[in-house]
Formats: C-alpha cells, structure tokens, sequence
C-alpha cells in the first residue's frame, strides 16, 4: 500500500503550539517532562516504578476485574488484565468520549496508535510489560458533541433529553438511529457486519458505557485493549486525598494558572482555563461544577450546599460523587494507572502542557505526551483521479481557492502570472521618481499615487485572467473540487469528519489490520495512505 508522509507544520492544519512541540522548541521544554522518543522511555519507566504502588494495582485490577465481568473479552485483553498485577508492567493510555459509533475517525487512530507504541516499548524493554488503555470520559456531559456521527456527509443523530454524565445514559432511542444508519448505509457484505455492530453494541447494552466497552472491544479486544471506566467508586477512592486537596486548598489553579500565563506569553492559545474548584458534583441526570464561597461549598444551579466539615464528610463516604474536570481528569488517571504516555490530539496536548507544575506539587510523575497519528485515506479509485489530476498529496492540503489557482496557472496555456509586467511598471517609475525628487513634495506623491493605481490595475487584470481561466478550464476546476470535497469533507481533515463505518464498506474486516500495519505512533508526520 504506497503512502506518502507531508510534515504536521505542512498541511497548516496544527496548532504553532504542537508543530513548535514537535520540532523541540527549547522553550517549551518547561511545559513537559520528556519527549516522546523511544530512548527517553527507560527513565519514564524507572520514575514511575518507584511512585505507583502494590496497593493500587490491586485495586485497579480488581476494578477492572467488576467492569468486565459481563463482557465476553479476548485471552489477549485477558492477559493484560492480569499482567497489571506486576510491577513491571505500565501502561499507554488514551481517551476518548463515548462517540456515538465511534464519531471521527481519529478514534481508531487515537487507539492504534497506543497499541502500536506498546509493541514497540516491548521490543525496546522486553523485561518489561506495556498494556494499551482506552479510558472512556464516561462522566463527562457535553451530550451535543457525541450524540450523532457523520455519514455520507449527513448526520446520523440521536435525539434524546440531556442531563448527567453522559455514560450512566440508557440506551433507547438508538433503534430508530439503527433504521436511518441502515437505510443509509446500503447493502452488502460489509454493511449487514456494520449494521449488526451497531445492533449488537447499542440494542443489547442498557447504557452508553457499556455499550461503548463493547463496541471498542470488539473492534480491538484482539490486540489486547484495556478498557477503563473511571466512573467506579473503589478507584476514586484512590483518589480522594487528591480531591480534599482540591478543595481544601485549591491547588490546581494555583499552579495551573501560571503555566497558562507562560504559556500566552509565549504566543500560544490557551486551551483551558483553570477554575478555583476543578471538580464536579455527580448525581443521577446531575454533573454540576463545585463551587467554593466564604468558606461554604455550593453545587452550581442547584440547593445543594455544604460547609467544609460536611463536604469532606461526603467525599469520605460517597468518593464516587466528585467527578474532576479537564484540568484533574489526567491527574485521577495518573493515580491510578501505571501510565508511561499519553497518547491524544493536539487540543488534548496543550492543556496537558498546563499542568506540568500542578502534577509536581502533587508528587505524581508527569507522563510522557505524544501527538496520535493523523491520516488520509485514499481509496484506489480517489488515488487513481488524483494521479491524473497531477496534484501532489501535499497539494490537496492547502484551502481550495489555493489549490484550484495554484492548479490552474500550472495547466493553462497563457501565463497568469503577471510578475513581468510589475517589474517592468515599477522600472519606468524609477525614472519618474528621479524626476519628481528635482520638484515638490505634492509632485513626488502624484507619482506614488499613480504608480499604486497602476500596479493595482495589475493586479485586477492578473485576476479576471484567473478568472477566465477558470471557466475555461471549468471541467478540469470541478474534478478537483469534488476530489477535494471527498476527502477533506467541509474543508477539514478526514479523520475530524468521516466516520469509520465509510472506510469499513470499503475496506471491510482488513481496515484496522491495515492501520495497525502503516501506522507509526512515533513517526511524527501525517500519513496519506492509498490503497
């Protein structure tokens, strides 16, 4: 399968943040503990060997041990259930939100890109063990980003009332998301295996976590996926004296909030802003934010309030109920979990890049963060039509109205480029400057006026050329728009728009074996894969 790699800085679809990451800006060594390369894994391994205790993978495992015990999962997973008993196993970890059907496309990337690095950190570290982990944001409740997934360019929704983490949801409504899939969806082979898929994961789970565990499971229970749930009252037990550090001392913004402001120093967009009180209170269809006032605890947009006493006394008895944020969602997953790396898109990274000083005042190891793969897929037909359009890979990355010049100036048999002509304008200026500097100021400045408008009019003509151009080779224009269309759906990446189940009609069963096989987690490029 031929495949190209365009650098992340060249398809300007990537944060300055990331791409200056990428290419080890030294002033952004600060906001990171080690870079992910495969030689810095040995001391990552060594710091969190000696932090993570025998007492928590006990309880980890045991956690795990309760999720799974109504899922049928592979010996491999199986095994690495197990092997976390150890402690030289660690783990590779990513997240994602309970996507209806996965959503975009990058969450398969998101989780093989893990797989993959576990592979490699076992042939580098053999004495050790690496057990890839998909952690499910099964307590978060932004139900619009997740309800629906994109389908032939239409959106396939489920419409149901919000309220609470979106994980403790039922499942009812998604027969009538089964019909429109299907009706959509056409037939075949590969069809009727998506469409029982989809039956399968969302018609015979009662709610969306486990109906996500088994769909990720089956997808990649094979290579050995960990699937955790971090809404489990024996692990935020584990984390409780984080919590009462949050809230007794507001710790998280105190040390957040610098790194923030380093951060726009230095140019950059800030991905998340801290609060005082980086925690939720969770209840049945509640997850409202925790707020602090004179002493007195209050969850927002409710009765609920407590005093300093009487929350600690709730955390104590119901650890479950505190549900962290953005800000300490990685925290509670570094308590818990041997975790080496984590793996996530650029929006993920850079709040990770806030929270570096706040983990060392907690005394928990900063784990290693790496950008997951970004692809392209080409089917062999797009890839065929690319070819004859003579456009490079890199090519179909700029925005269209670039593309479609560039390409039109490059096939027309008239030159568009009126580069001469400015040169030449501007040369017979010169003599006129030589002139107007022997008379006043008013003469010197008609000449500059008259020379912009000249050169202005240049610059209309050189357009209206482009633009006759373009009708004339409108054929030609429309095949490259529509290429485009197809894969950069609404001018963005493929893997943000596309959902896996219009690769899988292609691709069929060989789609993730195929991915496992190109995909390098520590490649560091885009990857544009043809089949």
């Amino acid at each position: 399968m031929p495949s190209d790699c365009i650098p992340f800085r060249d398809t300007n679809y990537f944060s300055s943040l990331i791409c200056d990451y990428l290419d080890e800006k030294a002033e952004l060594q600060p906001f990171y503990n080690r870079f992910p390369k495969l030689e810095n894994f040995k001391d990552q391994i060594e710091e969190k060997k000696q932090s993570f205790s025998d007492e928590n993978r006990k309880i980890l495992v045991s956690a795990l041990a309760n999720q799974y015990k109504s899922v049928t999962i592979s010996e491999a997973t199986q095994e690495n259930v197990e092997l976390l008993k150890t402690k030289n196993t660690f783990t590779v970890v990513t997240g994602h939100q309970l996507n209806l059907f996965t959503g975009p496309l990058y969450f398969l990337y998101k989780i093989i890109s893990t797989i993959n690095l576990t592979k490699v950190l076992k042939e580098k570290h053999p004495e050790n063990n690496f057990v890839p982990v998909y952690w499910m944001a099964t307590e978060d409740h932004d139900f619009d980003e997740i309800n629906y997934f994109n389908l032939f360019g239409k959106k396939i929704q489920w419409n149901r009332k919000n309220g609470g983490a979106v994980g403790r949801f039922d499942t009812k409504g998604l027969d009538k998301v089964l019909e429109v899939f299907s009706s959509e969806i056409g037939l075949g082979r590969n069809a009727e295996q998506l469409k029982l898929l989809f039956k399968e994961a969302y018609l015979e789970h009662s709610n969306l976590t486990e109906a996500t565990r088994y769909l990720a499971n089956r997808l990649f229970g094979a290579y050995g996926l960990v699937i955790i749930d971090g809404d489990d009252a024996d692990l935020k037990q584990l984390f409780v004296p984080y919590v009462e550090k949050e809230l007794v001392e507001q710790v998280s913004y105190a040390k957040v909030l610098p790194k923030t402001k380093e951060l726009e120093l230095q140019g950059y967009k800030v991905q998340v802003n801290p609060r005082e009180i980086n925690l939720f209170y969770l209840a049945e269809g509640l997850r409202e934010r925790i707020i602090e006032n004179e002493g007195k605890y209050f969850v927002n947009e409710t009765d609920i309030s407590w005093s300093k006493s009487e929350i600690l006394k709730e955390l104590s008895e119901f650890p479950e109920r505190f549900s962290p944020n953005v800000m300490m969602r990685p925290l509670y997953q570094e308590v818990i979990l041997p975790n080496l790396c984590y793996i996530g898109g650029g929006g993920e990274l850079a709040y990770w890049f806030e929270l570096k000083d706040y983990f060392e005042a907690v005394q928990i190891p900063f784990p290693m963060l790496l950008l997951r793969n970004s692809t392209l897929i080409q089917t062999e037909k797009q890839a065929e039509k690319i070819e004859k359009l003579n456009v490079s890979d890199t090519e179909l990355f700029l925005k269209q109205h670039e593309l479609i010049n560039r390409k039109v100036r490059r096939i027309s048999n008239i030159n568009i480029n009126f580069d001469p002509q400015r040169k030449h304008l501007k040369k017979q200026f010169e003599e006129m400057y030589t002139l107007a500097e022997q008379t006043d100021v008013t003469f010197y400045n008609a000449v500059k006026a008259q020379e912009v408008k000249q050169l202005k009019g240049l610059d209309a003509l050189e357009k209206r050329l482009l633009k006759a151009q373009k009708r004339k080779l409108s054929d030609h224009v429309k095949r490259l728009t529509t290429m485009q269309n197809e894969l950069f759906p609404n001018q963005s990446l493929q893997e943000r728009n596309t959902n896996f189940s219009e690769l899988y009609l292609e691709y069929g069963e060989d789609l993730i074996p195929m991915l496992l096989k190109y995909l390098d987690a520590l490649k560091g490029q885009f990857l544009v894969l043809k089949k």
